[in-house]
């Protein structure tokens, strides 16, 4: 068995947990939000659970040791990013009485996020993806 980068597991077993837990946290928030109910709608089908899906399966091949898994945990971690950023922007402008647990929720959503990132894209991974399983 090759040496995994330091990291590499645990990451992929918190990607794992967060994904899992995402799927009841957007439910949960469709059901309790009173605000801006088709914004959450139209977000939750169209980028959260996608993403969450995406980032399952991205942690399952990670924790399966497949080539692939890290290029598909930099697009989960890329479309989380991506979807999140005009969402939050959206509730931060029409939703006044929110703005700073949303402001600090969303700042540490997509700091966790920034490194997860910049861990999965370091030269190291493609380094090793010879010692990987196809």
């Amino acid at each position: 068995m090759a040496d995994l980068p330091r990291g590499y597991t645990v990451l992929a077993w918190l990607g794992l947990a967060a994904n899992l837990l995402a799927f009841p946290a957007v439910a949960l928030d469709l059901a309790t939000d009173a605000h801006l109910k088709v914004l959450n709608l139209v977000m939750a089908c169209s980028v959260a659970w996608p993403d969450a899906v995406v980032g399952v399966v991205a942690c399952a091949a990670l924790l399966a040791r497949r080539r692939w898994g890290i290029v598909v945990a930099i697009v989960a971690l890329s479309l989380a990013l991506a979807g999140s950023l005009p969402y939050v922007i959206v509730r931060l402008v029409l939703v006044p009485d929110q703005r700073l647990p949303l402001a600090l929720g969303a700042s540490a959503f997509w700091l966790l996020n920034l490194l997860a990132l910049i861990y999965w894209c370091r030269p190291v991974h493609r380094r090793r993806l010879a010692v990987y399983r196809v």
